[in-house]
């Protein structure tokens, strides 16, 4: 898996993820868990919709 996130994409994604998961379990609003998809995204710094769509954040080298 080639890396296709950037360093600010990544901070985005895991505060999401975050911040859906714990509103998740506060609330108990268990559709909120989705926030799982852009928290492991963010941590491997891969998006698979990335490759479908040919789109990458990282900077260019």
């Amino acid at each position: 898996m080639k890396q296709n996130i950037g360093s600010v994409d990544r901070i985005v994604r895991l505060v999401l993820g975050i911040a859906l998961i714990a509103f998740a379990i506060t609330q108990q609003a268990w559709w909120a868990l989705i926030g799982i998809i852009p928290l492991l995204t963010g941590i491997v710094s891969f998006c698979p919709l990335y490759t479908l769509f040919g789109m990458s954040t990282c900077p260019r080298k």
